[in-house]
């Protein structure tokens, strides 16, 4: 098989297709997630505790200069306040990932547990058991 007809295979089948889906449906609800927390969530919180931007929380460990040469040189910070950002989406995303697989799985079947398959030495003494019995 060449190669070409290979990747044709690998392509079209179903779950690499699901994912493909699943990826860009994905992209769109973390948009989504980080609209809601930037521009919903987090204002409220911010007013509530005196009116802060928490995109604008920095820690500057070195401010901005000008070089020797009369170029600009950018501030340098920590960011914590987009880090808190991103931690609120993250547990948006997961709790809804959550939620969403907790669904799933109250709609499948609870799957059986098969059998155990007898082992080969019990099987042989039931047959033992059960000569000795004929005989009796």
């Amino acid at each position: 098989m060449g190669m070409i007809s290979e990747f044709k295979t690998f392509a079209m089948r179903g779950n690499v297709i699901d994912l493909a889906v699943g990826v860009v449906i994905g992209a769109a609800f973390g948009k989504i997630v980080t609209s809601l927390v930037n521009d919903v969530i987090m204002p409220p919180i911010g007013l509530l505790i005196g009116g802060v931007d928490f995109s604008s929380l920095v820690v500057t460990l070195r401010a901005a200069s000008t070089d020797a040469a009369g170029a600009a040189v950018p501030a340098v910070t920590i960011n914590y306040g987009t880090f808190i950002n991103v931690i609120i989406q993250f547990l948006i995303v997961a709790f809804a990932i959550f939620m969403v697989v907790r669904t799933i799985n109250r709609f499948k079947k609870p799957e059986e547990a098969a059998p155990e398959a007898t082992p080969e030495d019990v099987l042989l003494l039931r047959e033992i058991r059960d000569s000795l019995k004929k005989q009796a």
